[in-house]
């Protein structure tokens, strides 16, 4: 593992389902359940570099929908 997060969610009035969704929700923007995820099986170096490329690929493509420089399909 790369690095080590200490989160932490406060439970108050006894709300737990709100503190429950907020946890999730900083897990989430950690990355730590991708981060497992990556690390349950082995990725060769070139299959990385191709899931980052099209990661990118696709951000670039909402980006240019965003701004009106190409139509949705």
């Amino acid at each position: 593992m790369s690095k080590k997060s200490n989160i932490q969610v406060h439970v108050n009035n006894a709300n737990v389902d709100r503190a429950l969704k907020q946890l999730k929700k900083k897990i989430e923007r950690e990355g730590i359940v991708r981060d497992m995820k990556r690390v349950v099986y082995f990725e060769p170096a070139t299959q990385k570099r191709r899931k980052r490329l099209i990661r990118a690929m696709k951000q670039n493509f909402m980006r240019m929908v965003s701004q009106g420089l190409v139509r949705d399909i």
